[in-house]
């Protein structure tokens, strides 16, 4: 597995614990840093996750939604954590191929989500990809 993929990984769990506790993401950091073993991992990438998306927080969940069939509020927090990486990677990292984003949410969703979670997180990320890169949807 490569260093950002790792970073990812690390990124689902630490977006995760933002989501449920509502903690400053910049309070999460540390103590995330300090109790997961953080080798193989772009610190630098999982630091610009965590810190970005819950800026971004409104935006990425506004090109979100018209593709997940109900209100945001209502996805399981890994999902939420997963669409959120994934919406940002495609808005905001353009250096990302399209087709990486996507095979990386699936990877994703198969470790961290519900048995069937990866397929609805494929069905969102493939619109996400046509609606933000519609040039390099299949890149």
């Amino acid at each position: 597995m490569s260093n950002r993929h790792n970073a990812r990984m690390a990124a689902v769990q630490a977006l995760y614990q933002w989501d449920l506790t509502k903690q400053d993401a910049d309070e999460i950091e540390p103590s995330f840093v300090q109790i997961h073993d953080m080798q193989n991992i772009d610190r630098k990438y999982l630091r610009e996750i965590m810190r970005e998306v819950p800026k971004l927080e409104q935006q990425l969940e506004q090109a979100i939604t018209p593709f997940i069939g109900r209100s945001f509020a209502q996805l399981d927090p890994v999902e939420k954590a997963i669409l959120r990486i994934g919406a940002y990677e495609l808005q905001h990292r353009a250096d990302v191929p399209t087709k990486v984003v996507l095979n990386e949410m699936i990877e994703l969703a198969k470790v961290f989500g519900s048995d069937h979670s990866y397929k609805f997180i494929n069905g969102v990320m493939d619109k996400l990809a046509t609606e933000l890169r519609p040039k390099g949807s299949a890149a």
